[in-house]
């Protein structure tokens, strides 16, 4: 089956029913039907998010329709029908609405307008995770992938997001959403002699995107290097207190081990590992580290933390 809707505001009805449609098979099936008393028909969960917005949320619904299309319509007229608490939000408020939309071999392409770009961070996941579970209720659909304007979405990393299904957003016990991507990172860890910085690419590197990208380079860097002709920089007992980003910096808060190195590493090495790595990303442009929430530090004694650190390539050598 393959069909296109027409663009406009139908087409927001049209893909918040569909959020709806899809929800049972997020579930593991397309939806329950129930028979006797007074009514009959099919049990479907529509899918929202909560005010808070740490979680997607449902409610159940039962439709005696058995026509796909008219289901759908059915559907998406509930999906924008407000709650009458108003504990939580429907997918597609406000101005985001698609454009359109295709059902071709089990994938559903859902074409926004540049509007979808206005969500951000955890929002945006959680808008995603409930129009793909509840899209994939809809009979004859498996998967999901979304474009703005037939381009396809790219996620805060620049990756493409490609097809979802309705596994890809897992609960866990907090009934919050985990949304696993993939992104490319490079990383700047210690040469052998830790007297400069090599370069170590990682590729397709799985993460649970309820964190941001600048939390898991100072994990990954916490954690230290894959490859045989890197070295760690940072003590591996350090906690990461916090890492935010504005106006282009990014201010990580560690824990008091970060001023432990149990390893033959310069300081500038260290500090232009942590550098060099969160300005990769495209929001940063400079570093403020901190202990513990104080800048008034120097860092064994050489560097001083109340220095706002931009990238420096000087210090890197090629890796062999």
């Amino acid at each position: 089956m393959r069909k296109r809707l027409k663009s406009g505001r139908y087409f927001f009805f049209y893909a918040v029913w569909i959020v709806g449609l899809l929800l049972c098979t997020a579930c593991g099936h397309r939806g329950e039907e129930h028979r006797g008393g007074e009514h009959s028909g099919t049990v479907y969960k529509l899918y929202y998010v909560n005010n808070d917005e740490t979680k997607i949320v449902n409610r159940e619904y039962m439709s005696e329709t058995t026509d796909t299309t008219l289901l759908f319509e059915e559907l998406l007229g509930q999906l924008t029908i407000l709650a009458e608490r108003m504990d939580y939000q429907t997918p597609l408020a406000g101005e985001i609405s698609v454009a359109g939309h295709t059902l071709d071999n089990g994938l559903l392409t859902l074409d926004f307008d540049e509007s979808y770009k206005t969500l951000r961070g955890t929002r945006e996941i959680l808008v995603r995770a409930s129009i793909v579970r509840t899209f994939t209720q809809l009979p004859g659909v498996e998967r999901v992938t979304f474009t703005i304007k037939g381009e396809q979405l790219i996620d805060a990393a620049g990756t493409a997001v490609g097809v979802m299904a309705a596994d890809t957003f897992i609960e866990n016990a907090g009934n919050e959403i985990n949304a696993y991507e993939k992104v490319d990172l490079k990383l700047y860890f210690a040469n052998e002699t830790g007297d400069s910085l090599v370069e170590e690419n990682r590729r397709n590197v799985v993460y649970n995107s309820n964190i941001s990208l600048e939390k898991l380079v100072m994990e990954k860097l916490v954690a230290g290097p894959e490859t045989n002709d890197a070295y760690p920089t940072i003590n591996p007992a350090a906690k990461i207190v916090s890492v935010n980003v504005k106006d282009g910096t990014c201010y990580v808060d560690l824990s008091g081990d970060f001023l432990n190195q149990p390893y033959n590493v310069a300081s500038d090495v260290t500090i232009y590992s942590i550098t060099n790595s969160l300005v990769e990303l495209p929001n940063v442009n400079r570093v403020q580290i901190s202990v513990n929430g104080e800048t008034n530090i120097f860092y064994r004694e050489k560097v001083n933390l109340n220095n706002v650190f931009e990238r420096n390539l000087d210090i890197l050598v090629p890796l062999h």
